[in-house]
Formats: structure tokens, sequence, C-alpha cells
């Protein structure tokens, strides 16, 4: 591989000082040569998506600087998009129209799309995205779902690729998806020994789950709140569908479209979640044996605690007790 350009789009007023990280990351594996890894390397280049604005700030007294414009960005052959402002995400912003031309051109000439954490969002509100799976941050997939309805978001994957674009959950993601690019263009040899110089882990799967805080889901609406605190409150008890209708004076069906559009998940979904969330937090706050966690958040058996916890969460109960029990 030859002359291969690596692009980092930047929005002016997007940045926050946590993603100095990502920037780091990419700058650290696309930006620094390796003539003893491959010669040659990659060319990293810092675009703008406006011509006029050179510089970003951070936070904190830093800028960064771009010294490449729009057209460099549409004619890269990677295109990273490291993160969108916040009020994008959780607000009511648009996403820069000027971005999503550039993201939309880029694509078009041929160009490798790479988005890292919430810049899924900005992939997806230029529909580079529709009727792609896609992974994010946990924290924001249900608001990227119930957004754009025609990406199927994976709350859980580290990353995702979908052979010409590729999505992370951000963070040290950005570590594990910019290591599988350089293991797809460079071979498994060279990635293992870039990660060595890192000092990271040569090789965790886009499919191994991020640790998700189940606790932190989105609230239902209001006129659901009491049934599922009443819910939460009862997890060791049998509860159905039925049941929670009947307590919210719903038919099941009405209570099945209203939790569904409140926060995109089912009845059974949702209680499932409340479920292994209990269980995470007797895990790190307690030193109960995994039968009798299973029994106090309502999964009944050890082996079906151990079944959906680590199809979920991906570890097992112990190993994630070993990570986060509170000392």
């Amino acid at each position: 591989m030859t002359g291969h350009v690596v692009a980092i789009a930047v929005t002016p007023g997007a940045l926050h000082p946590w993603d100095i990280y990502e920037l780091g990351v990419i700058a650290a594996i696309f930006g620094t040569p390796y003539p003893n890894l491959a010669d040659p390397w990659y060319e990293l280049r810092v675009c703008s998506t406006q011509p006029d604005a050179a510089e970003s700030a951070v936070g904190g007294g830093v800028y960064l600087r771009a010294d490449y414009g729009p057209d460099e960005l549409r004619s890269a052959d990677t295109v990273f998009v490291p993160s969108i402002a916040y009020d994008c995400v959780t607000g009511d912003r648009p996403v820069p129209q000027e971005l999503l031309d550039a993201l939309v051109d880029a694509h078009g000439h041929g160009a490798r799309m790479v988005a890292l954490c919430n810049g899924a969002f900005a992939l997806a509100a230029a529909q580079l995205l529709n009727g792609r799976k896609v992974a994010t941050y946990w924290e924001h997939a249900a608001i990227l779902a119930r957004r754009y309805p025609a990406v199927e978001v994976d709350r859980s994957a580290l990353y995702v690729d979908d052979g010409d674009i590729l999505t992370s959950a951000g963070m040290t993601t950005a570590i594990d998806l910019s290591l599988h690019l350089v293991r797809s263009d460079f071979g498994a040899a060279v990635a293992n020994r870039l990660a060595r110089r890192l000092v990271t882990p040569p090789h965790r799967t886009g499919g191994q789950a991020q640790f998700v805080d189940l606790s932190a889901e989105a609230k239902a609406e209001t006129d659901l709140g009491p049934v599922l605190a009443w819910a939460t409150a009862n997890l060791d008890q049998p509860l159905t569908v039925d049941l929670l209708a009947a307590r919210a004076n719903m038919s099941p069906r009405t209570f099945h479209r209203r939790l569904h559009q409140s926060i995109g998940q089912t009845p059974k979904q949702w209680l499932l979640s409340r479920r292994l969330a209990h269980a995470q937090s007797l895990l790190e706050s307690t030193d109960f044996g995994i039968e009798r966690i299973s029994r106090l958040c309502g999964l009944g058996t050890a082996t079906n605690l151990r079944r959906h916890f680590a199809a979920v969460v991906g570890v097992t109960p112990a190993e994630y007790r070993r990570t986060f029990e509170r000392r």
C-alpha cells in the first residue's frame, strides 16, 4: 500500500477536552512513521470542514490546528470523524451542513469512513448509515437508534466493521478499531508489533461487549415511571408483561407499544436489563454467591444468570466481579 491518506474531519467548536484522547490515538497510529513496521506508512491530514477556520478550541487553552481544508478531506483514502458537538447529540443543534457535504463527497469518491464515539451521528445525519449495523458509545446508543430508525445500532459492540464504513464506541475502543484497520491494511504481524509499541493488547474483537452500565439506561415517560419503579423494587419476583401492564392500567399490547416508543426497548428487554443491572450492583458491592444473586435479581439459576450476563455485558459474572468489585 502506498500513499494512503488518512484525514481527520474537524468541525470548529465541536471538540471537548476528552476528544483529545481519541485524536491522540489517531495521531499516534496514523500520523507517526513506523519504518521498521512498514514503509511507506500512512499520511495523516487534519482537515477543517470550513476553509477559513484553521483552529478549533478544545478547552483549557488548548487549540487544534487544521492545516488542510475540505478539499483534502474529500480526496482522502480514509476519513475519521472523531466526534461532533455534544449538543448535536443530546440537543437540537443540527450537524453542520458543511461537514455532512464533505462526508458524502468523500464516501462518494471511495473513502473508507470511520466514526469514533458520537461521530456516528454525523455519518447517520449524512444518511451514510442507513441499513448499516453500527456501534457507538453505549450511553448514546438509544438516542442514535431513536433518531435514525434506518440505522441498526449495536448497543454493546466495541466496534463494527461494515466494509467501507466502520464505527466504534469511542475512548479506548479507538485503539481497537485503529489496530483493526492496520491489521486489514498491513496484516496481523504488523498490527501485533504496533500493539506492542503502544503497550496494548493486540486484538479485542469488535463483538466483545462494552462494559455497559445498565443502571444508566434512559428513563421511560412519566406515566410509566411508577410501574417501572415498582418492578425495579421487586425484581426477585416472577414479573410478567401482563402483570406490569395491569399495574399500568393498560393492555399488554398498549404497554408494549408505549414502553418501546419511550426507551426503544420491549418490556422483556427492559426487564432483563433491570435484572442484569441489579446483578451488576450486587457483584460490585457484595460477596454473595452467584446462585443467591441470580435469585435476588429474578433470573432463577446461576446458569441462567451466566448466560444472559455474558450475552449482554460480554464477560462472565465472575470476571465482572474481579474487575469492578469495591474493595
